[in-house]
């Protein structure tokens, strides 16, 4: 019940609150040393919060005297502490546990950029921060009326990649070009270590490795784990030293594990180990450093494929729900191979699919991800 009633109550008393609000909120002055304090809110994903990092960039290049505080995913501190463009990181999981501590804690912004946020948190979360400018796009919901701008009304249709989305609410925020796409993400020597350490531990300091990531925030955007098998058996008769390491989160080990042994079993190396399950064996501040070192990565629309393309490691990316336009790869097309199939079912649930492995992913070949990965380390070793 108290659920309940929670957004509700909340919409009423906001829409009082900013009704008696009369602060002055001069446009003039965005851009310039008037804004002291700026909240940025990214706290979803992975991906969600690498795609975010151009935005603050942009941000910083323009308020280089601000103090800008970064709410993230608590998951995801350790590897976004260090990052150029903010000052502070404030933990913050998107959901109702914590909204109120997290409120009480934001005080006396004067700016504040709604860049990925879950609602019906992240809106009233900015203006109880006390920022007198509130920049979100898409801005098409019920929380509205507390943005700077209201109008025109954008939705997610209208914004095309997420990386420029972005960029579009950092610019209604003052921010001035050029704006530099790229993604970053801080280096963590204790990551490297714990990297150096499990490679030597298997010996392969000097072998060439592929990387897979099977796991998917949706089971909509997963290729079929027997493909990845299939795929490493056909990869290795033409590329007999490769080695491959299946990623993904401590809640994929599982899977991971199943497809790294199914790996062993199909294409055996003597004397040694053909493919590891990292998910579990490494800290997330060592996956830059592991991709980085990996000759490509073969994934679905996942952070860590947001995360390769951050580091310039090349992706075989495979999308049929997702759209890459909005997801994929931003830039560095050259580098990158997107294999995108056509959706299945009519309507698309996406994040309900009620498919173990589902359908349209189902239709990438085994052959189309080997031709593609055989193009990547065909460009390397030229």
């Amino acid at each position: 019940m108290r659920l309940r009633l929670r957004e509700p109550l909340l919409y009423r008393w906001l829409r009082l609150k900013r009704a008696l609000d009369k602060r002055p909120r001069p446009a003039s002055e965005l851009g310039t040393p008037a804004i002291q304090r700026i909240l940025a809110i990214s706290c979803t994903a992975l991906g969600d919060t690498l795609l975010s990092t151009p935005a603050l960039a942009a941000l910083r290049q323009t308020y280089p005297q601000a103090h800008i505080t970064l709410l993230v995913h608590p998951s995801l501190l350790a590897l976004f502490t260090g990052l150029d463009s903010v000052d502070e990181l404030v933990p913050y999981d998107g959901k109702w546990r914590g909204f109120g501590r997290v409120a009480r804690q934001l005080k006396d912004f004067d700016l504040a950029v709604i860049l990925h946020g879950n609602e019906p948190q992240a809106t009233p979360l900015a203006y109880l921060s006390g920022a007198r400018h509130i920049f979100k796009l898409p801005n098409n919901n019920r929380w509205n009326f507390l943005l700077s701008n209201r109008e025109p009304v954008v939705s997610w249709d209208d914004l095309g990649h997420g990386i420029d989305q972005r960029l579009a609410v950092a610019s209604l925020a003052g921010a001035r070009e050029p704006f530099s796409r790229r993604m970053t993400v801080p280096r963590h020597v204790e990551g490297e270590q714990a990297l150096a350490a499990a490679l030597l531990v298997r010996g392969w300091q000097g072998a060439p490795m592929v990387a897979f990531q099977p796991g998917a925030s949706t089971m909509s955007r997963r290729w079929p784990r027997g493909r990845f098998v299939a795929a490493a058996a056909e990869l290795v008769a033409r590329h007999p030293d490769l080695r491959f390491v299946v990623t993904g989160s401590p809640a994929e080990q599982a899977l991971c594990r199943e497809i790294a042994a199914g790996i062993e079993q199909a294409v055996p190396v003597a004397g040694g180990s053909r493919a590891w399950a990292s998910a579990g064996d490494l800290p997330l501040i060592a996956l830059p450093d592991l991709l980085r070192r990996s000759a490509v990565l073969v994934s679905g629309d996942t952070g860590p494929m947001h995360l390769a393309v951050t580091v310039e490691t090349p992706v075989v990316a495979l999308f049929a729900v997702s759209d890459p336009a909005r997801s994929g790869p931003g830039y560095d097309l050259e580098r990158h191979i997107v294999i995108r199939k056509w959706r299945t079912c009519d309507p698309c649930l996406s994040k309900n699919c009620p498919y173990a492995e589902p359908v349209c992913m189902d239709n990438i070949s085994v052959d189309e991800v080997v031709a593609a990965v055989n193009s990547v380390l065909g460009q390397k070793s030229a």
